[in-house]
């Protein structure tokens, strides 16, 4: 599992008929800074996820990979190789809080 930035979504009118109607998002892991480890950085790489939580633009989610993200409900018969499992509420490192959401 990884965390992720929602950056944008993805719109595919041609595809599988399996993936009409799931939602494809863009997002942008996240990593710890690591001299200061007191806040979260993107990777500077993307990522086309299907979204079963229904996420949105700028939130902090929560991502699997590979055969863990058809193990959901929702896209276990898809071909799918990354899927939002959660929104983040917050993220504490070393017992700091480096993310929440409710700031």
């Amino acid at each position: 599992m990884f965390l992720a930035r929602v950056t944008g979504s993805v719109v595919a009118t041609q595809k599988v008929k399996s993936m009409t109607g799931h939602k494809l998002l863009l997002v942008e892991p996240l990593r710890v800074e690591p001299k200061t480890r007191d806040h979260l950085v993107g990777t500077g790489r993307s990522f086309v996820v299907v979204d079963t939580v229904g996420a949105g633009q700028g939130e902090m989610v929560l991502i699997v990979q590979g055969s863990s993200a058809r193990l959901t409900p929702e896209t276990e018969k898809l071909p799918v190789d990354a899927t939002i499992i959660g929104i983040v509420d917050s993220v504490h490192v070393e017992n700091h809080t480096v993310f929440s959401s409710r700031e």
